[in-house]
């Protein structure tokens, strides 16, 4: 558990990239939950990080984004799963605080994040290279959802759409799909000629910017799955 006394962030600048973080997320679903851990460094009741996870329901294949946030003061490990929108409502941009709101049912993806440990880098780039590729499979998606007839567009012919276009490997970087790249410039993480870097673990990918990582899963996964926020 995250006990009830508002979490004081390192830099005020802090709260206002979660906001928008979290803002984004609930464009996606207005009922997303997202999951919270603090982690102490130095031990337990030093300064640590606040990890936010949150799901973005991309096509049939769902993308899970991460962003972390510095604190201040003694924090305690703790960990839970509460209603983005009134996480949302609990940060104060100008106190550069948070106040958490009771824990929700979770659900079921809160409970199957990434490893802890175990990440094997599997190369470099930067946003401005995926860019072109990005762009490109966006217009193709508008144009090929456009052109199916009103009474069949349904959910599930849109989400065949948007997987086959996003399974597709990355130009630049081939290991990873460009789901992942397409997940974190939707989430807001791709900034200009940020650097990009691409991990695997066991059933996992990732793919980590200075704004944020997106991971998502690309085998049926077993044991050996972490509840800590990724390195």
């Amino acid at each position: 558990m995250i006990g009830t006394a508002p979490l004081a962030f390192a830099d005020a600048r802090e709260a206002t990239d979660l906001g928008a973080f979290l803002t984004r997320l609930l464009r996606f679903d207005r009922a997303a939950a997202v999951r919270l851990q603090t982690v102490a460094a130095g031990g337990a009741g030093g300064a640590g990080v606040l990890a936010v996870y949150g799901r973005l329901p991309l096509g049939g294949t769902p993308v899970l984004a991460l962003r972390t946030a510095r604190l201040a003061g003694a924090v305690p490990a703790g960990d839970a799963t509460v209603s983005a929108g009134q996480l949302l409502e609990g940060v104060d941009e100008q106190a550069g605080a948070l106040a958490v709101p009771p824990p929700v049912t979770g659900p079921a993806w809160a409970g199957l994040l990434p490893p802890r440990s175990g990440w094997q880098l599997l190369g470099t780039t930067e946003s401005t290279l995926v860019m072109p590729q990005l762009m490109d499979s966006v217009r193709e998606f508008k144009e090929r959802t456009a052109q199916v007839p009103e009474h069949h567009r349904t959910r599930e012919v849109l989400d065949g759409i948007a997987d086959e276009i996003w399974s597709r490997p990355l130009a630049v970087l081939p290991v990873l799909p460009l789901r992942a790249v397409h997940a974190a410039h939707r989430i807001g993480f791709l900034q200009p000629g940020a650097p990009l870097t691409a991990h695997r673990a066991g059933g996992w990918q990732r793919l980590t910017a200075p704004h944020g990582t997106v991971a998502l899963r690309t085998a049926s996964l077993g044991a050996g799955l972490g509840l800590t926020p990724m390195a």
